[in-house]
Formats: C-alpha cells, structure tokens, sequence
C-alpha cells in the first residue's frame, strides 16, 4: 500500500495539480436531475471528449494511457452503455481543482489503466444540493451499470447510507468519510471510509510558515466548523506554529476563521476581510476550503504577501503559495479501487481506513515549495518523527482547541468569526 500511495503521491506532485480554480468556476446550474455526464454542462475548464479515440470498454485490457491525469478525457462512451466506475461529486464544479478534481484524478487513472468504463455525476442544484439530490445521483450511476461508486466529502452521508442499504451489492468509497449503517444500526459492508491525517500536513504547514521567519499568521476555512478534514488542517497548523515558535523562542499571533460559512466559496466579502488581516500585519494565510482560495490568493499578492495552499499542490494558481498542505485524494480512489476490482474488498469493506504520514499519504510538496530555511533534511525528520514509533505526537481531536479550551506558549490564537 505505501509504494502505491508514494508512487501516485509523486505523480500528483509532478503534475501540480491545482487546488482550487479560478473565477470561471461556478456551482452548476440547478435542475431537478443529476447532470449526464455524456452532455456535460459547458466548463470552461473541462475539456471535450475526443471523439476521434475510442475510449476504454469495461471488458478491454488496461490501454498504455498517459499517466498525467488530465490527458485522459472526463467522459467516454462504454461500447455496452455500461460504466462500472462512477463517481458522484461533492459540491461544487467537477473541474474545481479541489476536491472533486483530486479525487476524479484517481478514479480516472484507475480506470485508465485498467481498461474499466468510468463516468461521473453531479447532483442536482449544485452547492445547493439536499441529500436527495445526492440520492438520485447515486441511483442514476446505479441504474448505469455501476459496479463501485466513489464519492468525495462528508456531505455524503446520507444518501449513501440510503443507497448502499437499498443496493448492497454495489460497493461505495466514501473519500473523507467513515463506516456507515444502515437504519437498523447494522455497519454496511459494502461501504469503506477513507479519511486523512490532515493535522499532520496541517502541522509541516504550520512548522514551515514559522521557521521561513513569519511570526503573524492566518487560517480561514470553509465549512462553518462542521468539515472535521478543515478543522484537523486548522489545528495541526497551530500545533506546527507552536512547535516552531518554541524552538525559535519567538511569539507568534494567529487569526483564525472557522465560521467563514458552509458554502467554501470565493466572495468579495471574503477577500476584504483578509485584505484587513494582511493590511494589518498578518504575513501569511492557509486557506482552506474549495474555491476560498481564490480571495486569499489575490489579497495576498495585493499585499505582497504569501499563502498556503490546501489538499493538493496549488503552487501553479499563484506565486504567492509558499506551499500546500497536500493529501492523497486520488491515490485515496485508485488505492480502494484497486482494492475492490483485486478481490480483496473484504480488507476494507464497513470499516475506516486512516491514511497518513505512515502511508505516504498527506505531507508538503517539497519541490515546488518556497523554502529558505527549511531543508530537505529538516522536513524528512519532521516527517519521521510523526510516523508510528517516532516521537513527535500530533493530535488530530480539535473540539477543545476550537471551543477555546486549549492555549499554547508561544501562539495567541483569534478566534474571528
């Protein structure tokens, strides 16, 4: 598992996928239907299908495709009409260069290489989307022919729960999320919960942003406090400022923004307030969440000031990311993927799989990454130090920090609605 993971990881980081897009990525329009995927909405970053190359059947040998993930077309046509691999995304575009993106990437190269038919679907009513929205989309890739269905963000829940009881020979990867039951209670074995260690990542970030010599720091996130993957990444980032704070013996102050809203969007009332936080002294921010990355992004080079990205390597959207905090999304798919169609489902199925330093699973790209001070050196001893056996401890339950109930020697957190 950790060579699969190190291996995509890599490519992941070759590629610099973006994590988050820019202006021209909207929530899609509401209908009353999950968007079909062979008449796509139009995206200005999606690009079209080519028609002139035949795409995969789900019964073809694995085609030697290119391994970069977006030369391999986001729709097909399945010689039998089938599409085995699905995948219902989380809110937002499926282009967004966040979430679903990252996660699509996986499902994609998967496919790709295994000669398997894919498709995705979008529920209805874009970031508007109820859980029957989300419903319908799973029975439209159900109805599809889907085998496995990969869906991205706790959002899910719900209507996966619904769908996996109704159809339980369908296997469900749920990409941040955790076992599920059915309404009897009983834990659903055709479901697997893959989650992160983002408050390993989240700590590296928060390390590195101190010891490159800033002592005003920033964190907004998306979600209203209820995305525990934004909330990990916010506390393991405090934890890191603290870390390196104290080995420097310097003080460093944080404004901190959970509560931003549920919608991780851009807004211009988004990038005013991190206008302020930047006119104001502050020299850093990790944004984290969807699209919010966009306002922090301008306000940092309105300011000639720095950012942190957030899930996947964001230094191509702006030179003001010093680095990202990344985690596996796609290696997260392609891995379970790999677990179903090997026959070896019954390893993972209605249980939590917690992917992490350990696996190669979550860190900082290194390359693109503008560090002066730290090394290489550095941030492999950091990294080691987090793994099973080493000694550096980074907690990941928040519930106290984030209700005020924790304080830290060398950071003033505040907390700002």
């Amino acid at each position: 598992m950790k060579k699969l993971l190190a291996l995509l990881l890599t490519l992941s980081m070759v590629f610099a996928l973006a994590a988050c897009g820019g202006n021209d990525n909207k929530p899609s329009d509401s209908s009353n239907t999950p968007t079909d995927t062979n008449t796509p909405a139009p995206d200005a970053n999606t690009p079209a299908p080519d028609s002139s190359t035949p795409a995969p059947d789900s019964s073809t040998p694995a085609p030697a495709g290119p391994v970069n993930p977006d030369e391999i077309n986001d729709t097909m046509t399945s010689a039998d009409n089938k599409y085995v691999i699905a995948m219902v995304t989380d809110v937002g575009q499926l282009k967004d260069k966040s979430f679903n993106q990252g996660t699509w990437n996986g499902v994609k190269l998967y496919a790709n290489e295994s000669g398997k038919s894919y498709k995705y679907y979008q529920p209805a009513n874009g970031d508007n989307a109820t859980d029957e929205d989300r419903y319908q989309a799973y029975k439209a890739a159900i109805d599809g022919g889907a085998e496995v269905i990969v869906a991205p963000g706790f959002l899910q829940e719900a209507a996966m729960a619904k769908a996996a009881s109704e159809y339980p020979d369908v296997k469900f990867i749920f990409i941040d999320g955790y076992p599920l039951s059915d309404a009897s209670g009983n834990t659903l074995a055709n479901v697997v919960g893959v989650a992160f260690h983002e408050e390993q990542c989240g700590y590296l970030a928060g390390y590195a942003a101190v010891k490159e010599g800033n002592t005003k720091l920033g964190f907004t996130g998306g979600g209203g406090g209820t995305n525990p993957a934004v909330n990990r990444y916010g506390y393991g980032f405090v934890q890191g400022a603290q870390a390196a704070a104290a080995e420097d013996g310097v003080n460093v102050e944080m404004n901190y923004s959970y509560l931003y809203g549920d919608n991780y969007s851009a807004s211009a009332e988004l990038q005013t307030q991190i206008n302020g936080w930047y006119a104001n002294g502050t020299e850093i921010v990790f944004a984290c969440g969807g699209s919010m990355c966009n306002s922090v992004f301008a306000a940092a080079a309105a300011n000639n000031a720095l950012s942190i990205g957030v899930d996947v390597d964001q230094s191509g959207e702006s030179n003001t990311v010093m680095t990202s905090a990344v985690k596996g999304l796609a290696e997260a798919a392609s891995l379970m993927l790999g677990r179903f169609y090997d026959g070896k489902w019954d390893e993972v199925g209605g249980q939590a799989v917690n992917l992490g330093v350990d696996d190669d699973a979550v860190g900082l790209p290194f390359a693109s990454s503008q560090f002066e001070v730290i090394t290489e050196d550095i941030y492999n001893t950091l990294v080691d130090g987090m793994k099973t056996g080493g000694s550096l401890e980074v907690k990941g339950e928040y519930d106290t920090f984030l209700a005020g109930g924790e304080t830290f020697a060398n950071v003033a957190v505040n907390f700002v609605k």
